[in-house]
């Protein structure tokens, strides 16, 4: 069950998820990544963990924040998790290198809205 009360956890968890991922690439490239499988798949560990907390969230709150393409978020999820065996690690590295730093200062704005809020 989604509950509105829980939608800035979730966001924090997306937050985590997302600084694990830049800590284990820092000063990496792709070379880097692919040929180091701990940190490939501790990586697609925490994409998984943003896609389902996204998942998470309230419908009230994605449709709220339109900016994010949460379907896209939650959908690197379900590759990730249902193909696992056909993952793209050219795809992976675009997302850690190109989306990730986007999704984060979004989600940093929409837990600021949750402090302003009190």
């Amino acid at each position: 069950m989604r509950e509105k009360s829980r939608d800035k956890e979730r966001l924090q968890h997306i937050i985590e998820a997302i600084e694990r991922i830049l800590n284990y690439t820092k000063g990496c490239d792709y070379d880097m990544f692919v040929s180091n499988s701990m940190m490939f798949y501790a990586v697609l560990m925490n994409i998984s963990i943003i896609g389902e907390a996204a998942n998470m969230l309230t419908e009230d709150f994605r449709n709220s924040h339109p900016d994010t393409p949460w379907k896209l978020v939650r959908g690197m999820r379900n590759y990730l998790v249902h193909d696992y065996c056909n993952v793209d690690d050219i795809v992976v590295w675009d997302v850690v290198t190109n989306d990730l730093p986007i999704l984060k200062n979004q989600i940093e704005q929409y837990l600021q809205e949750f402090s302003e809020e009190f």
